[in-house]
């Protein structure tokens, strides 16, 4: 369990690079960032696996093949789109705060899972952890203009795309956890890199359309971009994010249990506030710091609740 613990925030720290990307492409809708991230992490996948990708799709059964359209449409082209437009539309505060809800929806929802604790043992680390993220988010509502002067209707609009990222990513952690624990005949990496195919093929669809619809309303008149920029930012984030980070989130979803890997995604929020400060150049304020320990407690608190389920758990098989 403790090497899946690892692996987890190991991927949270990839992942937490991703909230940045809008900041250092700011000409660049949420579209274009989401196609440009997963057509990259399609084609590291593809050549990654180039000397054993026929023989691995030959492996693969039907259910294999749906488990892996379902997974990169939820879990990748669709939650990262919806979540970079609800940061666009309606700004940082409602989006994360929406967003926060993610380990408790999946602990929540994944309570059923083999080797999940009942909620009862857990309240108490929840409850940490949801003091923890109101404290994000009081402080981003005091100090974050958010979307500024949008209007009420673009900022209904961002959150609604906000609320359906909660779904598609706690159903993907869900769904990829299961699949992984039943499915030993796929490896961790070979899975993140299929679904990296899948996630490239479809985002390659979706630019395609765009660029046509682009050029068709008046592709002369955009405005010049900064495209090698561009380019160089959705490759690191794709080998980063998605081809590493993917990789070691299966680690841990074929390890820990489905109620763990939930609070272990709050390193995804811890990594993602540390590179904002680091990118902001100051150091965090009060609430700030009051979240970040509160969270870690969180975590650290039901890490501990598990291990001691796993304790009980082999000293019983002896006996």
């Amino acid at each position: 369990m403790w090497r899946g613990i690892v692996c987890g925030v190991l991927a949270g720290a990839f992942w937490g690079a991703v909230f940045i990307v809008p900041v250092l492409l700011p000409d660049f809708s949420p579209l274009e960032l989401m196609a440009g991230r997963y057509v990259c992490y399609g084609a590291l996948a593809a050549g990654l696996m180039l000397p054993r990708l026929l023989p691995l799709l030959r492996r693969l059964r039907r259910g294999d093949w749906l488990a892996m359209l379902r997974q990169a449409l939820a879990g990748n082209v669709v939650y990262y789109l919806l979540l970079a437009y609800g940061v666009k539309l309606a700004g940082v505060a409602p989006t994360s705060l929406i967003i926060g809800l993610l380990p408790l929806s999946v602990t929540i929802f994944g309570r059923k899972d083999h080797g999940a604790l009942p909620l009862r043992r857990l309240a108490w680390p929840l409850l940490v952890v949801a003091l923890g993220i109101a404290c994000i988010n009081v402080d981003i509502f005091r100090h974050d203009g958010g979307a500024g002067g949008a209007s009420l209707a673009h900022k209904l609009a961002g959150v609604l795309c906000a609320v359906g990222a909660l779904p598609c990513w706690t159903w993907y952690a869900l769904d990829n956890a299961r699949f992984l624990k039943r499915h030993a005949h796929v490896s961790s990496v070979e899975w993140a890199m299929l679904y990296g195919l899948a996630s490239g093929a479809i985002a390659l669809v979706v630019g395609a359309v765009v660029l046509a619809l682009q050029q068709a309303v008046g592709g002369d008149a955009a405005p010049a971009r900064d495209w090698p920029r561009y380019w160089l930012v959705c490759l690191l984030l794709a080998l980063g994010a998605s081809v590493i980070g993917n990789y070691l989130w299966n680690l841990a979803s074929r390890r820990v249990p489905v109620t763990l890997s939930g609070q272990l995604i709050l390193s995804e929020t811890l990594f993602a506030l540390l590179y904002g400060f680091v990118y902001a150049q100051r150091m965090p304020r009060l609430l700030e710091w009051a979240a970040m320990l509160l969270l870690t407690a969180g975590v650290l608190w039901s890490v501990r609740r598990h291990a001691q389920e796993e304790a009980e758990g082999r000293e019983a098989g002896r006996t």
